[in-house]
């Protein structure tokens, strides 16, 4: 066994060891309510302040918004590579309590599973970070390069005040970016499709109800024609780049072989999909309304643009000869990815393997999140989190505990790997 592996089953060993303090951790991060909206951050930033600072750990705070807290810690030799683990405090609200099974906000263990808001997405990711960057500085792990913990706010709205808030005033750099977002146990996501979301607002001529449709111009009606125009973007055919192709097939294997009830799905890797969101128009039903908006959530893939898009809805709906707006709102991003052999990669994905003893690999997701601002940064970036998939942003979110541990196993032993190869 060379020294590197050593190293690596030691802090492994010491994950396992102190597996209860991580599991505490979890449920207490659990325990604070910290949805978004409103978004404060205070209590949840100060008590991981208050349990790294047990570890010798001092943490930056930069308030970003008001109550918005973004957490920032480094440790290592400095000269050399900069890893820079990252994860969010935020939370979805827990929505109406009496369709939960228990209390969204207990942190309670119960038969191998860790329950509550957040715990998939991403709190039992985020103790494993926080976890493991602890246990580094109490151990004296010697790392030849630089390990930076950035804890943010503001990533489950979209918001401009964490992950990207950071990166544009250079507070956070790095080779290489972990996100703890949630992910298949073997599979992290290394891509991710584009967000186009947009509100699409067409005016029309009040009158007299009586007197429709000889009289005015009826908004709604002709909100309506243009949404069958936007429903168009699905029938587009897409050239995927020759380069971005095994990322597709891989990704599809996975929908086959992994999350098997997603396989029906499989075709939304290759097409823009159109959510026709929200549709507001209209004051009573007998006045012809002058107003109606709509709003949209299009996810795009490789080999398409925003600016194709907006050039595709200007041409159609111009074509219907009706008078409207357009203004882009929300997620914003083109398709997005890291090679699979980039070092990041390998060294999270060889790691899942060999904690593991199966065959892991790196796939896309449909969504969008905090990765597409390090890949704006030219920051190579990946996601691996623990996470029961189907209960995200639901109710009764949970995830198994040996995820959990596993999970921190891989943060471990992948920051040894990656700070450590040249």
């Amino acid at each position: 066994m060379t020294n590197l592996e050593a190293l690596k089953q030691f802090v492994i060993d010491e994950v396992e060891k102190n597996k209860n303090e991580l599991l505490q951790l979890c449920s207490s991060l659990i325990q604070i309510p910290s949805e978004n909206p409103p978004g404060d951050s205070t209590e949840i930033s100060q008590f991981i302040a208050d349990y790294l600072k047990e570890s010798n750990v001092e943490l930056d705070w930069h308030e970003s918004a008001d109550k918005m807290y973004n957490l920032l810690a480094s440790q290592g030799a400095g000269d050399g590579k900069e890893l820079v683990y990252c994860g969010h405090t935020d939370v979805v609200p827990a929505g109406d309590l009496s369709k939960w099974d228990f209390n969204p906000f207990s942190g309670e263990i119960k038969d191998g599973w860790m329950l509550g808001r957040g715990a998939s997405d991403m709190k039992a990711g985020l103790a494993g970070l926080i976890f493991v960057f602890g246990l580094f500085k109490r151990l004296n792990i010697e790392l030849p390069g630089k390990l930076t913990l950035a804890i943010v706010p503001d990533e489950e709205t979209g918001g401009e005040y964490g992950v990207p808030w950071l990166l544009e005033r250079k507070l956070v750099t790095g080779d290489g970016a972990l996100i703890a977002e949630p992910s298949s146990p073997l599979n992290p996501t290394i891509g991710q499709k584009g967000s186009y979301w947009f509100e699409l607002e067409v005016f029309g001529e009040p009158g007299h109800g009586s007197l429709s449709p000889l009289a005015g111009n009826n908004a709604i009606t002709d909100a309506i024609k243009a949404i069958e125009k936007i429903q168009g973007l699905w029938e587009l055919d897409i050239h995927i780049p020759k380069e971005i192709q095994p990322l597709i097939e891989v990704s599809k294997r996975y929908m086959e072989e992994v999350e098997k009830d997603r396989i029906k799905y499989q075709p939304v890797l290759e097409r823009i999909t159109v959510n026709v969101g929200t549709i507001n128009g209209g004051t009573k039903s007998n006045v012809i309304p002058e107003s109606c908006k709509v709003q949209v959530d299009c996810r795009l893939p490789f080999g398409v643009t925003h600016a194709q898009v907006s050039d595709y809805l200007k041409q159609e709906l111009d074509s219907l000869n009706i008078r409207y707006s357009i203004r882009l709102f929300g997620f914003k991003s083109e398709a997005n990815y890291t090679p699979a052999e980039n070092p990041v990669c390998r060294a999270i994905v060889d790691n899942i393997s060999a904690i593991t003893g199966k065959e892991a690999y790196g796939v896309m997701q449909w969504a969008s999140s905090d990765a597409r601002h390090f890949r704006d940064h030219n920051i190579p970036v990946l996601q691996y989190g623990p996470a029961y998939l189907p209960s995200i942003h639901g109710y009764n979110e949970k995830v198994q505990v040996e995820d959990i541990v596993r999970c921190a196993k891989v943060y471990a032993a992948a920051a040894i790997d990656f700070l450590h190869n040249n």
